[in-house]
């Protein structure tokens, strides 16, 4: 799962997301750009909703990534 963060989002909204991630058991990925913030979810993300990450503030986009098989 990707998670693509607003131009405009502040660092407490990415450490907000970030750290419900990790206390559900993920590992992320952070990757920082000139204009936006990419955070990468790693595991099984089938458990997570969509609807309820995208929700969060400063979330532009959720991105899931089929798996394989």
């Amino acid at each position: 799962m990707l998670i693509v963060m607003r131009k405009e989002a502040d660092v407490e909204a990415q450490d907000t997301i970030k750290a419900y991630l990790i206390d559900r058991g993920f590992d992320i990925h952070q990757s920082t750009g000139a204009n936006r913030v990419i955070i990468g979810v790693i595991g099984d993300t089938e458990s997570l909703a969509q609807t309820e990450i995208e929700a969060f503030a400063g979330v532009l986009q959720v991105v899931r990534i089929a798996k394989e098989g």
